[in-house]
């Protein structure tokens, strides 16, 4: 690694050779933070998610355009020796690569780690898959739909009469495992400027996914509680979920604690709520889920939803507005955080 920027990561190279979001969605942490990676896409149509998702005009969607951001590219056809030859090379002068590949398939390609230890002894390689690099399951294909059933989150996701769905439309799994992996790498690195020897970092989509799932397995383990869905509701806090507003919206609140939800009781003149022979405590609060569930909704679906909000954040009840994308574009929040930036991609023109 050679300094050449005051970026964090300025001087370390990566090379990309994966597809779709998961490990390129590391690549893309990476770069942004200064890294120089090099995005290697096969011939005959280059990375499949130039072509997944919403079009523009060049060609490429926008969710390609989004994560290939701050990349070079080249063209490698890795599957023939002149291919190989020119990327072990290229691994020779850089400092990680990135791939996510069913597992054997850099095997059959030549390009196993032994390889690319042998062109370069510092090199760190991610290898994100669907089960990991290990295990029964190891050379099935899967993406982020079947981690986040396989994952465990599935099951916990809708209504408690309904059937499993997805937490949202987003690749959550991918973009997950895209963090850790980005992880995985930096410490990998550090590894490798201790000892000059690089690592394999292996990354599964559905243990980035088990990974979140808070209590669930010393639950099960110690006592053998299996959790179900509960829609919005949580399991162990009262009131904890999403309420319709007068004119149709929906307000995420949250009381974690018993002084929290003093305040709500006040907030909504039901003083009540909070005796010490109802509601004053969360045990109590538990067994009374409904009652107390259909008290806030009756409340809260008297007001608007600028009002209910205003007023829960002068009560110092935690309240905040269900967003939809629209809804982000126009908040004040996310406008003074700098979340939303607007560029031109490189190649379309596009404004993203």
């Amino acid at each position: 690694m050679a300094e050449t920027s005051t970026a964090p990561l300025a001087g370390v190279r990566v090379l990309d050779i994966a597809t779709f979001v998961a490990a390129p969605f590391s690549g893309t942490i990476l770069a942004d933070f200064g890294a120089d990676v090099i995005k290697i896409e096969q011939p005959e149509g280059g990375d499949p998610l130039r072509k997944f998702g919403t079009p523009t005009e060049c060609g490429d969607t926008l969710v390609w355009l989004s994560e290939a951001r701050n990349k070079r590219f080249v063209t490698l056809d890795l599957r023939v020796p002149e291919g190989r030859e020119l990327f072990l090379r290229l691994v020779a002068q850089s400092d990680a690569v990135l791939e996510n590949f069913r597992p054997g398939t850099m095997e059959r390609w030549g390009l196993d780690f032994e390889t690319l230890r042998k062109a370069n002894p510092r090199i760190v390689l991610l290898r994100v898959s669907a089960y990991g690099q290990t295990g029964p399951y190891r050379e099935k294909p899967g993406f982020a739909r079947v981690a986040h059933g396989f994952g465990g989150l599935s099951h916990l996701a809708g209504m408690s009469d309904g059937p499993p769905v997805v937490p949202g439309s987003t690749s959550l799994a991918d973009y997950i495992s895209g963090l850790w992996g980005a992880l995985g790498v930096l410490l990998a690195l550090r590894i490798a400027e201790r000892t000059g020897e690089g690592q394999v970092i292996d990354v599964s989509l559905y243990e980035s996914i088990f990974r979140l799932l808070d209590e669930l397995v010393p639950a099960y383990g110690k006592f053998g509680e299996v959790r179900q869905r509960l829609g919005a509701d949580v399991p162990h806090v009262v009131p904890h979920g999403h309420w319709q507003t007068a004119e149709g919206k929906w307000v995420a609140l949250a009381c974690s604690s018993d002084k929290i939800f003093e305040r709500l009781a006040h907030l909504m003149e039901r003083p009540d709520l909070v005796a010490p022979d109802r509601f004053a405590t969360n045990a109590q609060r538990l067994a009374g889920r409904a009652e107390i569930n259909a008290a806030i909704a009756g409340w809260i679906g008297r007001l608007e939803l600028a009002e209910a909000v205003a007023r829960c954040d002068a009560a110092g009840v935690p309240c905040g507005p269900i967003m939809a994308i629209d809804d982000i574009f126009a908040d004040p929040q996310y406008a003074a955080r700098g979340n939303l930036q607007r560029d031109l991609a490189p190649v379309s023109r596009t404004p993203l």
